[in-house]
């Protein structure tokens, strides 16, 4: 089959039925309303895009200090999950699927989105270089934040539990564990950042740890086979860096590979900004080649992507699925359009990131 043949082939995730290949990239848009509840215009912004084979929602904070940027929205309060199970009714009323990114930004946080709970946590008390936005919408530096004990630790990971829980009770699909982008579990995977002396720190297996106990415990709620792991081998993004990321993230596989999980979900060096901007580094590795071969379980693959390749992918058995987010953004109907070699609507950048139905809900369709 050809490329674009087998990207609107089914495929099966672990446990979860996807109708194509096609992934709708987990994208920040920082459009939640008072109380960190999603915005009501999320509910038509997902159904949308629901032809789309998997949605994975927005980056979805566990907790208060989970949160990063102002806007977001979180998934531990009851009317954060009422909100979350309407627009998971939306998406499966148009025949879609859809999973919860579950998210704890770590130390790329301000303490003015978390004035109660205080400095952002981290595995290490290492502030990030560069500047993020506070609660004002305004950029302030980073903070230095606290060395996460290990009761801090216990605690996280029964917000982990309750954060499953809620995307349950709101029904969707599965979840996917946001292990990528400088964000908090990726703080513990890398050495940069990781520079604890305790059974959490030092060698890799024990920068491992809280990955695998994140995925344990998530596992009791979720069966394993609809969790799914996002990762970022070489991503620079949020001042990350590892002494030896082909170790690091060889390892990092082989453990992922004992869970009978739905997914592992790699971006792409080559988009390292995360969306921040459109830049591509051609030169960076690729990481589908470099790590798709070592995983035994179904692979989504991210950053970059524009049809050819993302059919070209799929073609030499790089990936399972191919994940697609500023073309999700202004395409609703990106299956349709890829199908029938639609021309794409152009997206408008500057209304990625918070505001209301502009470049949100109005791209059009065919």
């Amino acid at each position: 089959m050809s490329g674009k043949e087998i990207m609107f082939t089914p495929v099966k995730l672990g446990s979860i039925q996807l109708k194509n290949r096609l992934v709708m990239a987990p994208l920040t848009r920082m459009r939640a309303v008072a109380g960190d509840v999603p915005n009501p215009l999320a509910k038509t912004y997902y159904a949308q895009r629901a032809s789309a084979g998997l949605i994975i929602t927005e980056a979805t904070q566990i907790s208060p200090l989970g949160m990063g940027y102002p806007a977001t929205p979180g998934i531990y309060s009851p009317e954060q999950t009422a909100a979350w199970k309407e627009i998971v009714d939306a998406v499966h009323a148009k025949g879609g699927t859809i999973v919860a990114q579950l998210w704890h930004v770590g130390r790329i946080s301000h303490s003015s989105l978390h004035p109660e709970q205080g400095v952002p946590e981290a595995p290490s008390a290492i502030a990030a270089s560069g500047q993020t936005y506070g609660a004002d919408w305004k950029l302030h530096d980073y903070e230095t934040p606290k060395a996460m004990s290990l009761d801090d630790i216990a605690r996280l990971l029964k917000e982990y539990t309750a954060a499953a829980q809620n995307a349950k009770l709101a029904g969707f699909d599965g979840v996917e564990i946001h292990s990528a982008n400088g964000y908090l579990l990726d703080q513990f995977l890398q050495d940069k950042t990781n520079q604890r002396s305790d059974q959490y720190g030092g060698s890799i297996d024990n920068r491992l740890r809280l990955l695998g106990e994140v995925i344990d415990v998530v596992s009791k709620v979720f069966p394993s086979d609809k969790v799914g792991v996002r990762l970022s081998p070489y991503g620079t993004f949020n001042d990350m860096a590892d002494s030896d990321p082909v170790a690091l993230f060889t390892a990092a596989i082989q453990k992922l590979n004992t869970y009978n999980l739905a997914y592992v979900h790699m971006i792409e060096p080559r988009a390292t900004s995360a969306g921040g901007g459109d830049q591509v580094n051609e030169d960076a590795p690729v990481t589908s080649e470099l790590f798709r071969k070592a995983y035994q379980g179904q692979f989504i693959t991210a950053g970059g992507y524009d049809q050819a390749m993302g059919e070209k992918v799929l073609e030499a058995g790089l990936a399972d699925a191919v994940a697609y987010g500023r073309l999700y953004i202004s395409n609703p109907d990106l299956v349709e359009r890829f199908q029938s070699n639609a021309s794409l609507n152009p997206y408008n950048r500057a209304t990625f990131y918070g505001g209301q139905e502009a470049g949100y809900t109005d791209y059009p369709t065919l």
